[in-house]
C-alpha cells in the first residue's frame, strides 16, 4: 500500500510500519466477513438440512429442512451478538487497551466457533453463532478505533478501509471453503468450515501480542514516555525527533483541552458537540446496511437457488471475487477524491443497479437472459458498494470522534451497524419467502434497498463532512468551526492545540475553539511585542 500513494515530503520518517501494522489489525475482518460467507453456504447443504431438522420438509425438493423461523433465528443471532459485543467494546478499549482488548475478543470468537463445531442441534449451534457474534462485535470497533489512532493522517482512509477489504477476503474465503465441502455427507461438510475460523482467529492473536499500543490511549492514559515510544515505533524516528515530539504534544494539548471543556461518559456522547457526530456516524452506519450488501452474502446462494439460476455456489464465489477485487480501488479513491465525493458515487451506482436488479427478476423472474442479467447487475451493485461505501463507512467513522469519546462512539454507532445487520437477516426470510405469513416479495425486495441507496445519496451531501488530510485533532476543529458538511471540503485547519493548551477549564467550556484560538494569537502577538520593546 505505501507504494501507490507518494508520502508528503513535509513528513519525516516512515509511513511503511503504521502502514503494515494497520493492515495486520485489519485481518480481524476476515473473521467477520468469513462467518458471514460461511453460514449462507451451510444454510443450503443437503446434509446439514437434514441433522438439523426438527420434522420440517421443505415444500419444494421434499426434504428435510429448517423453517423459515429456525433460519432466521440462526442467522440473525450473530448480529444480536455483534450488537452486544460492539457495546461492550468501549470500556474494554479504555480498560485494557486497544491492543489486549484485541486479543481478549479473539478468545470471545474461539469460545463461539468452538460451540458451531461441536454442534447437532440447533441450540448449540445458535449459542455458537451468539458468542462468535459477540467476539466479532467487540473486535469490529476495537480494529478501526486501533487503526485510526496508529496510521498517519495522509493515508488514514486507506488504512481503516483495509478492514472492509480483509471482510471481502473473509467472504472469498468462505466461498472457496464451502465450495470445496458442500457435497460431503457428513458432518465434515459443515465442521471443517466453521473450525478454519480458528486459524484466522490465531493469526490475529499472535500479531497483537508483539505490536505496539496506540499512542494516543497511552496519552489518554498519562503514559507520555511510552506513548514516545510507540509512536517513534510507528514513524520509525527517535523520541526525541522535533517532529515526533511535536505531533506528541499536539495529541496531548488536544486531549487536555477536549478534557477541561466536558467528560468521556456515554451521556455527554449525546450531548452537544459531540451529539451531531455521533449522529452522523450511527445513521452512516445504519444505512451501509440497509442498501441491502448482506442480504446477498447471507441468503445469496438461497435467492439464486429460488430464482432458478444453476449452481448457485459458484455464483456465490463470483460475487465474492468482485467484492474483494472492488474494494481495492476504493482504498484508493478514499485518498484521491476524499470521503463525500466516493460515497455520492457508490450511492448514486447502488441505487441503479438495485432498481434493474429488481425490475428484471419481477419482471421475467426464471428466464434463463434475465438470469444473467441479475447476476450481471449484481455484481456491478457489489463494485458500487465494495469501492465506496463498504471501506469509507468505516474510515469516516473512525476519525470524526474526539480522543476523550472516541472509543465510546466507535463502540456505539458499530452498534447501530450490528443492529440493523440483525434486523436485515431476522426479517429476510419472511419478505422474501413464500408460505403462510410470509411477504413472497422475491427480487421486489431489491426495491427496498434501492430506496435506501437514494435516502444514502441525500443523506451524504448533508450530513457527511470531508476529512481527507486532516490529523485526528483538526477534525476536531472541522467540526468545531464548520457548521455545514457541504462547506467542509474547502476547510483548512488553522489551530494548534499547543497554542490554547493553557486556557483554564471554565473558560474552555465559555468560549468557541474559534475564540480560544484568537485568544491565542493575541497572547503571541503580546509575547513578541514585549520582547521587541526590550530592544
Amino acid at each position: 500500500m505505501p507504494f501507490l500513494f507518494k508520502k508528503p515530503a513535509d513528513m519525516p520518517g516512515s509511513a511503511v510500519p503504521a502502514v503494515l501494522i494497520g493492515c495486520f489489525v485489519a485481518f480481524g475482518g476476515v473473521l467477520f466477513g468469513y462467518d458471514t460467507g460461511t453460514i449462507g453456504g451451510i444454510l443450503a447443504m443437503k446434509f446439514w438440512r437434514r441433522l438439523f431438522s426438527t420434522g420440517y420438509t421443505n415444500p419444494k425438493d421434499h426434504l428435510p429442512d429448517v423453517t423459515a423461523a429456525q433460519t432466521s433465528e440462526i442467522v440473525s443471532i450473530l448480529s444480536a451478538g455483534t450488537f452486544f459485543g460492539a457495546l461492550l467494546s468501549a470500556p474494554l478499549a479504555d480498560m485494557l487497551g486497544r491492543r489486549l482488548a484485541m486479543i481478549f475478543n479473539s478468545g470471545v470468537f474461539c469460545f463461539g466457533v468452538i460451540l458451531q463445531t461441536a454442534a447437532t442441534d440447533i441450540p448449540t449451534f445458535v449459542a455458537g453463532r451468539f458468542f462468535a457474534g459477540l467476539g466479532v462485535g467487540l473486535l469490529s470497533a476495537t480494529i478501526p478505533l486501533y487503526q485510526s489512532e496508529t496510521a498517519p493522517k495522509w493515508i488514514r482512509g486507506a488504512i481503516v478501509g483495509c478492514y472492509q477489504w480483509a471482510i471481502t477476503l473473509g467472504l472469498f474465503l468462505a466461498a472457496i471453503v464451502l465450495n470445496s465441502t458442500k457435497n460431503r455427507d457428513d458432518t465434515g461438510s459443515y465442521r471443517i468450515p466453521i473450525a478454519v475460523q480458528f486459524a484466522w482467529a490465531i493469526i490475529l492473536v499472535a500479531g497483537m501480542i508483539i505490536l505496539p499500543e496506540t499512542p494516543r490511549f497511552l496519552i489518554k492514559k498519562g503514559k507520555t514516555q511510552a506513548a514516545a515510544k510507540s509512536l517513534a515505533r510507528l514513524r520509525r524516528l527517535p523520541v526525541d525527533h522535533p517532529a515526533l515530539v511535536e505531533e506528541l504534544a499536539e495529541i496531548q494539548a488536544n486531549h487536555d483541552y477536549e478534557m477541561a471543556i466536558g467528560t468521556a461518559s456515554y451521556l455527554a456522547c449525546f450531548q452537544a458537540p459531540i451529539r451531531k457526530r455521533l449522529f452522523t456516524g450511527m445513521a452512516l452506519q445504519a444505512l451501509q446496511q440497509l442498501t441491502g450488501v448482506n442480504f446477498i452474502f447471507y441468503y445469496g446462494t438461497t435467492y439464486f437457488t429460488s430464482a432458478g439460476i444453476s449452481n448457485p455456489f459458484i455464483v456465490s464465489v463470483v460475487t465474492s471475487v468482485v467484492n474483494i477485487c472492488s474494494t481495492v480501488p476504493g482504498l484508493i479513491l478514499v485518498e484521491r477524491w476524499g470521503r463525500r465525493p466516493l460515497l455520492m458515487f457508490g450511492a448514486a451506482g447502488m441505487s441503479v443497479c438495485q432498481l434493474i436488479v429488481g425490475s428484471v427478476g419481477t419482471a421475467r423472474p426464471n428466464d434463463k437472459a434475465s438470469n444473467n442479467a441479475l447476476i450481471a447487475f449484481v455484481c456491478i451493485y457489489i463494485f458500487f458498494f465494495a469501492c465506496s461505501w463498504g471501506p469509507c463507512a468505516w474510515v469516516v467513522t473512525g476519525e470524526i470522534f474526539p480522543l476523550k469519546a472516541r472509543a465510546r462512539g466507535l463502540s456505539m454507532t458499530t452498534a447501530s451497524n450490528w443492529l440493523l445487520n440483525w434486523a436485515i437477516a431476522y426479517s429476510t426470510p419472511y419478505l422474501v419467502n413464500a408460505g403462510p405469513g410470509n411477504a413472497d416479495l422475491g427480487s421486489k425486495v431489491f426495491f427496498i434497498w434501492g430506496a435506501f441507496c437514494c435516502i444514502c445519496l441525500l443523506f451524504v451531501y448533508f450530513c457527511i463532512y470531508e476529512t481527507k488530510g486532516l490529523s485526528l485533532e483538526q477534525v476536531d476543529e472541522l467540526y468545531a468551526k464548520v457548521s455545514s458538511a457541504s462547506q467542509s471540503a474547502g476547510f483548512v485547519p488553522t489551530v494548534h492545540f499547543t497554542d490554547v493548551k493553557e486556557v483554564g477549564a471554565t473558560e474552555a467550556r465559555r468560549s468557541t475553539l474559534a475564540d480560544l484560538e484568537l485568544a491565542a494569537v493575541r497572547r503571541k502577538s503580546s509575547a513578541a511585542h514585549q520582547e521587541y520593546a526590550k530592544y
